[in-house]
């Protein structure tokens, strides 16, 4: 075989490779401290939706003005948020605050543990 069939061999490979692989987005959900219930629900049905189809989720509270002092309530309403989605999801990173923004990374859980929590609800 000479070098240009092999070459051709390789990208001809990559190119498969590439095609294989799955991108995974980030969509990034904004709340604030002072959210209300049902404006919460909202934000929490697109999170769950973003999530069963297998993108990842930052949910971001932004402090503005004097609100930053009581980053207590933020964080409290991220704890809320991750423990509403987490039959859909485990948190990949804690509640951090960066600058006047708190954010909160969830991942998809895997299909598979989706499932068995599935069959087990059902069983009960």
């Amino acid at each position: 075989m000479d070098y240009g069939k092999y070459r051709f061999e390789q990208q001809k490979k990559e190119k498969e490779a590439r095609k294989k692989q799955k991108t995974i987005n980030v969509k990034e959900v904004r709340l604030s401290p002072s959210i209300e219930e049902h404006d919460f629900n909202t934000k929490l049905r697109n999170a769950r939706k973003f999530l069963s189809k297998g993108d990842k989720v930052k949910a971001a509270i932004r402090f503005r003005g004097r609100m930053i002092t009581h980053s207590d309530i933020g964080k409290e309403v991220l704890d809320r948020f991750a423990k509403e989605c987490e039959d859909v999801s485990t948190i990949e990173t804690k509640p951090k605050m960066d600058g006047r923004s708190m954010f909160l990374m969830l991942a998809p859980k895997a299909e598979q543990e989706r499932e068995q929590k599935e069959e087990s609800s059902k069983e009960e």
